[in-house]
C-alpha cells in the first residue's frame, strides 16, 4: 500500500508536465548544443526541482541548491556575473535556509509537504523595502564588474531576492516571484543567443521553468486551501 501511495505521489498531470519539459529540454540541447553537459544537467535538476517544489516537497529545496551552484558555474562563463553572484551569492544560501525552513514546518507531521504560510502587510512592506536596498547594493557590484546587460542583470536580482524570501517564508508568491524571474531570465539568455546558439538550450530551459513555476503557484493555492479546510475541520 505504501509502494502505490508513492506511486500516486506525482498526478497524471504533473508527470505529463515534468515530462514534456524534459523532453522540450533534451530536444534543444541536441538541436543547438551538443557539447555543454553542464548545462543540461542544471536544466534536468531545474526542472525537477520545480515539480517538488508544487507539491511544497523540500526535496525540491535541495535540487535548487545544487542548481544555483551549476547555473552559477554556467553564468560565469558568458560573462553574467550578475547571475553567477545572484545564484552563489544569495538563491544558493537561501535555498540551504528555505530547506531547513520546510523541513522545521511540515504540514500535519507530513515532511513530504509544508505548511503553508500567510505573511502579514507590514512584512510585505519590509520585504519591499529589503530588495530595494538589495537591487541598489547589487547594482554597484555588478557595475563594477562590467556586467553585461546591467540593467536585466539587476532586475534579475530583485525578482530572485523576493523569490527566495517568499520561498523562506513559505508564502504561495514565491512562485510567480520566480515566474517573473524567470521571464526577465528569457530575455537575458536570448540576448546571450544571438552571439551564440549553444546558450538556445538556456532559454528553452526558462521558458519550461516558467510553465512549472505558474502550475506551481496554482498548486500552492490549492495546498493552502486544502490545508485550511483540514485545520477547521
Amino acid at each position: 500500500m505504501n509502494f502505490k501511495k508513492k506511486a500516486r505521489y506525482f498526478s497524471v498531470g504533473e508527470l505529463i508536465l515534468w515530462s514534456i519539459s524534459v523532453i522540450f529540454i533534451l530536444l534543444s540541447f541536441v538541436l543547438f548544443d551538443r557539447e555543454n553537459y553542464l548545462t543540461l544537467c542544471a536544466s534536468l535538476v531545474g526542472v525537477t526541482s520545480l515539480i517538488f517544489n508544487a507539491k511544497g516537497n523540500p526535496i525540491g529545496q535541495f535540487l535548487m541548491v545544487i542548481f544555483s551552484i551549476l547555473y552559477g558555474i554556467i553564468s560565469h562563463s558568458f560573462a553574467y556575473y550578475g547571475e553567477m553572484v545572484t545564484y552563489l551569492g544569495m538563491t544558493m544560501p537561501m535555498a540551504i535556509f528555505a530547506l531547513i525552513s520546510w523541513l522545521r514546518n511540515p504540514f500535519n507531521g507530513n515532511k513530504s509537504e509544508v505548511k503553508v504560510n500567510t505573511i502579514t502587510k507590514f512584512e510585505t512592506i519590509l520585504m519591499w523595502l529589503l530588495s530595494a536596498v538589495v537591487t541598489l547594493v547589487f547594482y554597484f557590484i555588478l557595475k563594477y564588474f562590467n556586467t553585461a546587460n546591467i540593467i536585466l542583470s539587476t532586475l534579475s536580482v530583485t525578482t530572485s531576492f523576493l523569490a527566495v524570501y517568499l520561498t523562506f517564508r513559505r508564502s504561495p508568491y514565491f512562485a510567480l516571484a520566480y515566474a517573473a524571474n524567470d521571464v526577465v531570465l528569457i530575455v537575458l539568455w536570448v540576448l546571450a543567443s544571438i552571439s551564440d546558439t549553444h546558450y538556445i538550450s538556456v532559454v528553452v530551459c526558462f521558458i519550461a521553468f516558467l510553465v512549472n513555476d505558474v502550475y506551481g503557484y496554482l498548486s500552492w493555492r490549492k495546498m493552502r486551501i486544502r490545508q485550511a479546510d483540514h485545520k477547521d475541520g
